[in-house]
């Protein structure tokens, strides 16, 4: 491809400082208010713009997580025995109170994060429809009819709560993530303990002090802290019904592990790669401005991002140009730098070491950036949004998450090879097509290996609709129907519907 590197002079718009005043109450929360934690550890919290330490919360320790669960134990029949128009009405009060105090939760949001202000306060918007949905949603079950499928013998279908459900949550949507799990677990009955990255805890917790006069006392318990203490502790739990996480790959097998020996169920939705596949009939100025928030959304740490282009190689070095346009737009700042920034730092030096590792590694190999390729000079831990070119079938760059504002391009010659490269990686979590052809998008639709794909957009989610992967990605669905029926169980109970009362009393036959 031999489309000319554009390298724009960029720079990192500061703002005014992301200190906030008002944090969440320090502890655990169990039982419905804050405790002092069983241990001395601290989480210090940094502010990914200025490396400074914003707040500092106590660690949570397994004996933690034991009073967690014996709290959402002891609360677990209460709930489960309310009727669904109750626990409706109680989630919608849940959705309320978020909405109230949606600017002090978006502000937390971006000063944990350094995610823009935009990104911040679609993610409390969501989160308040969350709870809406599901407040609603569990008020119309879907079973199976009750019907006589033995004869004689009436087949009733129940759907119960589990019991308590532990819970892991990630550090790039740390409160959309939260209610995720907390709106569908709640919905279905289940009493809960979360465990918030110990990167990004402050609005979960600060969601827990909100609620705690909303939700009955443990019901929803909070205690943040580390993963091999307290997600461990979670995992192997033998008193939690299941665990759900999002997160890691890496994070994902532990969990599972520990969960191994209760044989409890899991609930996994980790990484993503996701290929987005341009015909050559495809609107292309449409695929590149949709990109251009699709694949750089939340500064690309988004698992379902459109970080790997598929594109015909006839149209390949027009898209690139168009696509190149459109990044190079983007604005790059802090939280309080206005209100159009779009591009926040990465989250930890951990994980800014780790993308630029990647993006050293295919400078290496001989890829191209064509905009952007590396960290911006500067407090903080920026990265250049990035366009990468001249990428060969199977580079690390283009088959590993990198998570982080980078975009690989590749190019086909025909379908079978899209579609072929597309699935070759370990993920499977979502996918887009982009073509003008109905009849093909659907062939192709039904080939990808992913557990959404769209067509002709990417990175479009709803509430009503479900979101999980195959592969790597894991399994469970997050959002909608489909999340209720995860957080329950099925019960069959069957009825002889013949009077034992009519019966032979030696034979046990009907007259």
């Amino acid at each position: 491809m031999s489309t000319t590197a554009r390298t724009p002079a960029v720079t990192v718009r500061r703002g005014e400082s992301t200190a906030v005043g008002d944090l969440p109450a320090r502890g655990v929360f169990i039982g419905g208010r804050f405790r002092a934690t069983r241990s001395d550890e601290v989480l210090e919290v940094v502010d990914p713009c200025s490396e400074q330490v914003l707040a500092s919360i106590p660690a949570g320790s397994a004996e933690d997580v034991d009073l967690a669960v014996a709290a959402a134990r002891e609360a677990a029949p209460g709930w489960a025995a309310l009727l669904p128009k109750e626990r409706s009405q109680i989630l919608h009060r849940v959705a309320d109170r978020i909405g109230e105090h949606a600017g002090v939760l978006a502000e937390l949001e971006s000063a944990n994060t350094g995610k823009p202000v935009m990104v911040a306060r679609d993610d409390v918007d969501n989160t308040v429809d969350t709870f809406r949905f599901m407040a609603g949603a569990l008020r119309a079950p879907t079973s199976q009819a009750a019907g006589t499928y033995a004869e004689s013998h009436l087949s009733v279908i129940l759907r119960e709560p589990l019991g308590v459900v532990g819970v892991v949550t990630p550090w790039n949507y740390p409160l959309l993530m939260a209610a995720w799990k907390i709106a569908p677990i709640l919905a279905a009955g289940n009493t809960m303990v979360v465990k918030p990255s110990e990167q990004t805890p402050l609005t979960t917790l600060k969601l827990a002090e909100l609620l705690a006069d909303v939700l009955p006392p443990g019901v929803l318990n909070v205690v943040a802290g580390l993963g091999p203490v307290v997600g461990a502790r979670l995992a192997e739990h033998p008193d939690i019904a299941m665990i759900a996480l999002t997160g890691s790959v890496r994070s994902g097998r532990a969990v599972a592990r520990g969960a191994a020996e209760s044989l409890k169920r899991v609930h996994l939705e980790l990484g993503g790669k996701a290929p987005v596949v341009i015909l050559p009939d495809a609107d292309l100025a449409a695929a590149a401005a949709s990109l251009r928030t699709a694949a750089f959304w939340n500064s690309g740490q988004e698992c379902g991002a459109a970080c790997r282009v598929l594109v015909h190689e006839s149209v390949a070095e027009t898209f690139v140009a168009l696509l190149v346009d459109e990044v190079s737009t983007l604005v790059i700042g802090e939280p309080g730098a206005g209100e159009d920034v779009e591009i926040g730092p990465m989250i930890s030096r951990d994980h800014y070491d780790r993308v630029t590792g990647y993006l050293e590694r295919a400078h290496a190999a001989g890829v191209r950036a064509v905009i952007g390729g590396g960290p911006l000079e500067e407090r903080g831990y920026f990265i250049a949004p990035t366009v990468l070119v001249d990428v060969p079938e199977g580079a690390e760059c283009a088959r590993e998450e990198i998570f982080g504002p980078v975009v690989t391009v590749e190019t086909f010659l025909d379908e079978e090879e899209a579609i072929r490269r597309a699935n070759d990686v370990p993920y499977g979590l979502s996918a887009s097509v982009w073509t003008n052809d109905a009849r093909r998008s659907h062939g192709l639709a039904a080939r990808l290996d992913s557990g959404t794909v769209w067509v002709n957009c990417h990175l479009v989610l709803a509430n009503e609709v479900p979101w999980g992967g195959f592969k790597g990605s894991g399994y469970g669905r997050d959002l909608s129907i489909y999340a209720l029926d995860d957080y329950s169980r099925t019960k069959h109970v069957m009825h002889n519907v013949v009077s034992t009362s009519h019966r032979n009393p030696v034979s046990g036959e009907a007259p």
